[in-house]
C-alpha cells in the first residue's frame, strides 16, 4: 500500500513539474515578428513544404526502404511540414533531427496524429463519455491523454469530433458527442481545454483539431462521406455551436470534412471558411484538410484537374493539405504561371509557422519526444483508474425489473457472448492502444465475485447465422443464478466507413439470448456498442440490459464493479435510441408539423410502429430512484434584461446513494420561423443519499431563448410565450409557461 501511495505521488510530482511553460516569454506581437522574419528567408518550395503532410506510419527509419529515404531526403530539402502517424518516439526524434539540424533553415515538423479518446490508456468512446454529463471527467481523461501522447512525440491532434449526428446509421457517431448541439458544444470546449491544457506552449500539451467542418453529421442515409443537404438555419442552429465553443476554447487547429454543404465541397467552401469560420468567428489558427479531401474535388465534380483543385482549397484557406501531394505539386506553378498569388501562401505560412512557435518547437524541437518518461506515465496506476471511472460514469442502465445488482445470493454466474472474455472492447478510434492490456469482463467478474462460481462461453458470430453449439448454451445456463449476455457489434462495425443500414444486433446473437432465456434464470445484456441499436425485443425478454459502449482499457473492472453496485450507475443517453432504423432520423428536439402525433388519424406517425423512441435523449436508470416535485418559477414574465430563476425538489425514493443528472429544457411555442419542440438548455448533476432530496435551481436569461433566423439573418430573441420543463429525460419532466417581454 505504501509503495503504491508513492508511485502515486511520484506521478502527481512528475505531471506538476510537466505542467510548468517552457515559452521563452516572447509574446504573441513578437512570435508573429519572428514567423515574419522567417518568412522573408523562405524559397516557395520551402514555404509549399510546410503546407504538405504526409504519411510516416513508421517507416521513416534509415534503410527502412525507398519511400524512407525519399520522406528523409524531402525532409531535409525543407519539403515537410508535418508528418502524420510518425511511428514510435524514435521515429519522432530522428526524423525531427533530420528537419532541424539538417535543413537550410532548421523548422521543426509537426507530428500529428488522432488521439480520440485516449493514447495508450484509452477511455471509453467519446459518445459514451458523453453519456457522463460530466465535462470536468471529459477534461480529465483528454488531459491524460495529451500527457501520454507528448510524452510519445505526438504535438498535433486531428481531434476532438465536434460533429453533431442525428443518424445513428452513420459510424462516426462514436467520436462524437451525440444529437444536441448545447451538449456537444460543453464537451468539445471540454475536449479541447483537455488537451491543450493552460496553453500549448506548456509541456504535455498537445495542438487540438476540432473536425470536421462543418455538417459531416448530417449525411444521407448515415452514410459516411455522403451528400448533405441542410438549410442555414440548421447549419448554424445545430452544427455550427460546438465549432464556436472550440473557437472560444482556444483551439488551435480546425479540419474541414469531406462533405458537401450547399453542393460544394467544404474543403473548398471559401463562404464557409474565409467569410464564417475566419471572419465571422475570428478563428486564426491552422485549417487542415481531412485525409486526401482536396484530390477529391475532381470525384466530386467540383475541380476539373489537381490543379484547379489546389486553387480552390487555398481560396477557402486552407493551409495543410493531408496526406496528398496536390498543393506540393501544383502551387509552384500556379504562381509561376500568376495564377497564384504567392501572399495568399505567405498568409498559410504565417499561420503555420506561428503554431510552431506558440508551441515551443523552435525553442525546443525535442520536447514531445519524453522516451525516459513513458514507462513511468503510459497505462500508470492512477492513469487506469481515471480510465475506469469514467467507464463507470459512462455506463447507462435501460432496463432492471431488480436483477441488478448482483446480490450476494447469487453463486453461480453463467457468460456467454463473444464479448465473454474479448480483449477487444477498446473500439476503433484506439491510437495506440493495446488489447493485451484491456481487462475482459470474464477477468473484471472473477475479481470482483471470487466466491460465486463463473462459467463462460465465447459464442456467437457478429457476420454470420451459423451454427451455435447449443446444447453447450443450455448446459452452461440451465443451473445458472444469473447469466450475462456479452454481445453487441464489433469495433468493425462502428467508426469511419462503418455505416450500417440495420440497426440490431447483428449475425447469431439473438439465437444465444434465446436459448438462455429457456433455462427461466435471471438473464442480462451487457451491451458493448459504438451506436444507438434496435433493440426491442431485449427491453422485452431481458431482466437487465447494461449498455457500456467500448468502454476501454479498464472495461470489465468498471463493468463488474457496476454489476455488483459499487458503482451505481449514473450514465444518461446522449443519442436517442430509435425502435427501429424505419424511424431515423429520430431525435428530441424536433419541430411539432402541422398535424402532430396523435391529433387525428390524418397527423403525423406510423401505422406499425409508436412513432417515439425506445430510450429517448437524456435517458437512464439508477439503482435508486427519483421523484421530480414542486416546480417553481420565480416569475411568470420577464423582460430582455431580466433573468429568471427556475427550482425543481429531486428527491431519492431508492434505498441507496445515487447520482441523477437535473435536465432543464426550453421550448419558444411562436417564432420568426417554426422552433423546436424543446431544447436542452442547462443540466445539473446531483447526488443523493437514500431518502435525501435537493432544490436544484437553475437561471434563465434571454440569451438562452436565442437562435439564428434565416428571416432576420441573424441571432435573435423574440417576445413571446414559451416554456420550462425539468425533469430526468427530454420524454420526462414537470412543465411551466412564462413570458418574455419587450
Amino acid at each position: 500500500m505504501i509503495k503504491h501511495l508513492w508511485f502515486i505521488g511520484f506521478v502527481v510530482f512528475f505531471l506538476s513539474r510537466c505542467s510548468q511553460p517552457t515559452e521563452d516569454g516572447t509574446s504573441q506581437g513578437g512570435v508573429v515578428a519572428k514567423a515574419d522574419s522567417l518568412l522573408a528567408l523562405m524559397t516557395l518550395e520551402e514555404k509549399i513544404g510546410q503546407m504538405y503532410q504526409c504519411l510516416g506510419r513508421g517507416h521513416a527509419r534509415v534503410g527502412d526502404g525507398e519511400k524512407a529515404r525519399d520522406l528523409i531526403e524531402l525532409v531535409k530539402a525543407g519539403g515537410v511540414g508535418s508528418i502524420l502517424v510518425p511511428g514510435d518516439v524514435h521515429d519522432v526524434e530522428e526524423m525531427q533531427r533530420f528537419a532541424v539540424e539538417e535543413s537550410r533553415l532548421g523548422i521543426p515538423l509537426f507530428f500529428n496524429y488522432d488521439v480520440i479518446h485516449g493514447f495508450k490508456t484509452i477511455f471509453p468512446m467519446p459518445l459514451a463519455m458523453s453519456c457522463s454529463w460530466d465535462t470536468a471527467l471529459v477534461k480529465r481523461a483528454h488531459r491524460i491523454a495529451a500527457i501520454e501522447a507528448s510524452a510519445a512525440g505526438i504535438s498535433y491532434n486531428h481531434g476532438p469530433m465536434a460533429d453533431v449526428s442525428r443518424d445513428p446509421r452513420w459510424g462516426r457517431v462514436m467520436e462524437g458527442n451525440g444529437e444536441d448541439p448545447f451538449l456537444s458544444s460543453l464537451f468539445t470546449e471540454a475536449s479541447v481545454d483537455g488537451f491543450q491544457g493552460d496553453g500549448i506552449s506548456h509541456a504535455n500539451t498537445i495542438m487540438a483539431c476540432v473536425k470536421h467542418f462543418i455538417g459531416y453529421g448530417a449525411v444521407e442515409g448515415g452514410r459516411d462521406y455522403n451528400t448533405v443537404d441542410i438549410g442555414e438555419e440548421t447549419l448554424r442552429n445545430i452544427h455550427l455551436p460546438p465549432f464556436q465553443h472550440a473557437i472560444k476554447a482556444g483551439v488551435s487547429s480546425v479540419m474541414t470534412s469531406f462533405n458537401v454543404v450547399g453542393s460544394v465541397p467544404t474543403v473548398a467552401h471559401a463562404p464557409l471558411l474565409r467569410d464564417v469560420l475566419r471572419s465571422e468567428l475570428g478563428f486564426e489558427g491552422i485549417v487542415i484538410s481531412d485525409f486526401g479531401s482536396v484530390g477529391e474535388l475532381i470525384k466530386h465534380g467540383y475541380a476539373r484537374d489537381a490543379a484547379q483543385a489546389t486553387s480552390q482549397a487555398l481560396d477557402g484557406t486552407v493551409d495543410i493539405e493531408m496526406q496528398s501531394r496536390n498543393y506540393h505539386e501544383n502551387i509552384k506553378r500556379l504562381v509561376e504561371d500568376g495564377l497564384l498569388d504567392e501572399s495568399v501562401i505567405d498568409e498559410a505560412v504565417r499561420r503555420i509557422v506561428i503554431k510552431k512557435y506558440e508551441l515551443g518547437l523552435f525553442a525546443n524541437p525535442y520536447r514531445f519526444a519524453t522516451e525516459k518518461y513513458i514507462d513511468s506515465i503510459t497505462l500508470s496506476v492512477p492513469h487506469r483508474e481515471i480510465a475506469k471511472e469514467t467507464a463507470m460514469k459512462s455506463m447507462v442502465l435501460l432496463k432492471n425489473d431488480g436483477v441488478l445488482p448482483i446480490s450476494s445470493k447469487v453463486k453461480r454466474i453463467a457468460i456467454l457472448g463473444p464479448f465473454s472474455n474479448s480483449q477487444d472492447i477498446l473500439g476503433r478510434w484506439s491510437a495506440k492502444g493495446d488489447t493485451s492490456e484491456a481487462i475482459t469482463l470474464l477477468a473484471g467478474m472473477k475479481k470482483q465475485f471470487p466466491e460465486a462460481e463463473i462459467n463462460w462461453l465465447n459464442v456467437g458470430d457478429f457476420w454470420e447465422n451459423s451454427p451455435l453449439p447449443e446444447r453447450k448454451i443450455k448446459d452452461l445456463t440451465r443451473d445458472a443464478d444469473l447469466i450475462l449476455l456479452a454481445m453487441g457489434e464489433p469495433k468493425e462495425m462502428s467508426a469511419e466507413a462503418a455505416s450500417r443500414a440495420t440497426l440490431g444486433i447483428p449475425g447469431n446473437q439473438q439465437r444465444i439470448a434465446e436459448l438462455a432465456l429457456e433455462s427461466g434464470n435471471p438473464t442480462v445484456l451487457v451491451l458493448f456498442n459504438g451506436r444507438p441499436l434496435t433493440i426491442p425485443w431485449y427491453q422485452e425478454n431481458m431482466n437487465a440490459i447494461l449498455e457500456v459502449w467500448f468502454p476501454g482499457t479498464e472495461g470489465g473492472n468498471a463493468i463488474a464493479e457496476v454489476l455488483a453496485g459499487h458503482y451505481n450507475p449514473s450514465g444518461k443517453l446522449t443519442m436517442t435510441f430509435p425502435r427501429d432504423v424505419g424511424q431515423v432520423p429520430l431525435y428530441y428536439n424536433h419541430y411539432s408539423t402541422g398535424r402532430p402525433a396523435a391529433s387525428s388519424q390524418y397527423s403525423s406517425k406510423y401505422i406499425d410502429i409508436p412513432n417515439g423512441p425506445l430510450y429517448p435523449f437524456g435517458f437512464g436508470l439508477s439503482y435508486s430512484g427519483f421523484e421530480f416535485s414542486d416546480l417553481i418559477i420565480s416569475r411568470d414574465s420577464m423582460k430582455l434584461n431580466e433573468q429568471m430563476e427556475v427550482s425543481v425538489r429531486v428527491t431519492n425514493i431508492g434505498e441507496v446513494f445515487g447520482e441523477e443528472v437535473v435536465q432543464l429544457y426550453l421550448r419558444d411555442y411562436v417564432g420568426e420561423v417554426v422552433r423546436p419542440v424543446k431544447e436542452l438548455k442547462g443540466f445539473r448533476k446531483i447526488g443523493l443519499e437514500a431518502g435525501a432530496s435537493e432544490k436544484v435551481t437553475f437561471s434563465v436569461t434571454p440569451d438562452m431563448l436565442k437562435y439564428w433566423s434565416p428571416v432576420s439573418r441573424d441571432y435573435i430573441v423574440e417576445p413571446g410565450q414559451f416554456a420550462v420543463m425539468i425533469g430526468a429525460n427530454s420524454a420526462e419532466y414537470l412543465e411551466k409557461d412564462f413570458e418574455l417581454t419587450n
